[in-house]
């Protein structure tokens, strides 16, 4: 999820006149090249994450990354935001600013959002990771938020298939598969967003709601899905940092996310290394086109 304060994701939330921005296949494939930028920042995150390793390390890590690859990071500046990576640990659930003072500690969850720009095209992407040994009901509750992006994602391209599929159907996938995972706390009031020449754009994706609703799913259309629960409440509190969002009652949360294109025949996860074929099969689109 892109850095953005609790107000505003509700203002948009209220917005009656959304601004939708379709992407042809050739920005897409932009946005795709994007993705892959983001996709390998976090990929040598993962690898770097251990015990005494500080979240101002990984952030100093992405940004490497990113810029090397001629891209500049999405969150660094946005409206002040000091860094290149949120690092969310534990209780902190989004938007948590990295620092040498958090220091890693084995049995830790921590999520990390990243996001890159490239061309003028953002990517965004998380991935929640365990710090050595982890209690199995923490990697559980990762696996669970895992499978309901992956659910809304499914949604998402299928409903665009059937060419009756709307915005809520992915909000109702996400929540029906967390519900099946276990009793987890669904994050009121955040979620995914559009996504292409800004970081953050109409439409706002909740994790939670009836389906049959919202915008049409079609062609050109690219989302950020993003679940973030929790072991206990769903609620949540900013901390005077004026970013940082952590669990009311301090329970552990996890955070993933993709963003992903409809395409005429099929989805694109532009943040996955695969583009989504090894967990979406055919409903990935098969006009992949090869980036370099």
């Amino acid at each position: 999820m892109v850095p953005t304060r609790a107000g505003e994701q509700r203002v948009r939330m209220r917005r009656q006149q959304l601004k939708i921005q379709l992407k042809t296949t050739d920005q897409i494939v932009k946005m795709r090249a994007a993705g892959l930028v983001v996709a390998e920042a976090l990929e040598q995150m993962r690898a770097a994450v251990a015990p005494g390793v500080s979240t101002a390390d990984l952030d100093r890590i992405a940004e490497k990354v990113i810029r090397d690859a001629g891209a500049v990071p999405s969150f660094k500046g946005y409206h002040g935001y000091p860094a290149s990576i949120c690092s969310s640990v534990n209780e902190q659930i989004v938007h948590a600013i990295p620092s040498e003072k958090q220091v890693l500690q084995e049995g830790d969850l921590i999520s990390i959002d990243c996001g890159a720009v490239l061309d003028g095209w953002h990517g965004d992407s998380a991935i929640t990771v365990g710090v050595g040994e982890v209690r199995p009901e923490l990697l559980k509750m990762a696996a669970v938020a895992e499978d309901a992006m992956w659910a809304g994602l499914a949604a998402a391209a299928r409903g665009a298939a059937s060419g009756r599929g709307k915005l809520s159907d992915i909000s109702y996938a996400v929540e029906r598969a967390v519900r099946a995972g276990g009793r987890y706390g669904i994050v009121e009031g955040y979620g995914g967003h559009g996504i292409g020449t800004e970081m953050h754009q109409d439409p706002h994706v909740l994790n939670y709601g009836r389906p049959g609703r919202g915008v049409s799913l079609t062609n050109g259309l690219c989302l950020a899905i993003e679940p973030m629960i929790t072991l206990g409440s769903p609620k949540s509190i900013e901390l005077s940092d004026g970013w940082t969002v952590i669990t009311k009652d301090r329970s552990v949360a996890a955070h993933v996310e993709h963003s992903m294109a409809l395409l005429e025949d099929g989805i694109w996860v532009l943040t996955a290394l695969d583009g989504g074929r090894e967990r979406l099969g055919d409903l990935v689109t098969a006009r992949q086109p090869v980036t370099n």
